[in-house]
């Protein structure tokens, strides 16, 4: 399969991935809406100060400030701080990467799976837009931030490897299904600096399907 089919076939995978997940899910409450608008201000008054005055220029005091909230408010969305507030969590991350192994379709295996999946992720996105090509270009360039975004993916290794072991029928303690699902997450930060991280991205699975071929 060519380079092109399968980032064909990848597209295809996510729109498919997208509407499925667009059926299912509910309408948001008022609360949920409120808490939704409340992080959405924090993290775009984020977003702003760090572009404007640089990272560690500005304390998490004076984006809640911006945000016309309240300090504890902040922590309260946001317990990771700073970091947190570019960067989410490990929660939506690990989620999405056991979704992506379990909900494949038939005939798409493991490799091909979690592939599709990075392939609509951060930089390995085609379809970026602007104010997130920033956010991407910010977290690239301030190391605290680049460290916490490795973290963020390095903890869901232990998830990931179980859902594989559960898919595959191994153990989850199996060695080579945890150091797939290290290499697996590490690519992010790996790739970060390359100038086509997507070709990097379809390389690096071309190994992976080398090393692993009953998950290919």
């Amino acid at each position: 399969m060519t380079q092109k089919t399968q980032e064909q076939k990848a597209t295809a995978q996510k729109a498919t991935a997208q509407k499925a997940t667009a059926q299912k899910a509910p309408e948001p409450g008022r609360r949920e809406r409120k808490k939704a608008a409340t992080r959405k201000a924090l993290s775009d008054a984020a977003l702003r100060l760090f572009l404007e005055r640089g990272y560690d220029n500005v304390k998490v005091a004076e984006i809640a400030a911006a945000a016309d909230t309240a300090l504890t408010t902040l922590f309260a969305h946001f317990p990771g701080g700073k970091e947190a507030l570019v960067l989410g969590d490990s929660e939506e991350r690990e989620a999405s990467l056991k979704a992506a192994v379990r909900e494949r379709g038939d005939g798409v295996s493991v490799l091909d799976a979690l592939r599709t999946f990075l392939a609509g992720r951060g930089m390995f996105a085609d379809d970026l837009d602007n104010e997130f090509r920033r956010r991407l270009d910010l977290v690239v360039s301030t190391p605290a931030l680049r460290r916490y975004a490795r973290t963020l993916w390095v903890n869901c290794e232990a998830p990931l490897a179980e859902v594989i072991a559960e898919e595959s029928g191994k153990s989850p303690d199996d060695v080579g299904l945890r150091l797939l699902a290290r290499y697996v997450l590490e690519l992010p930060d790996l790739v970060a600096g390359d100038p086509a991280p997507r070709d990097s991205l379809a390389a690096a699975f071309t190994y992976f399907k080398r090393g692993w071929p009953d998950l290919a």
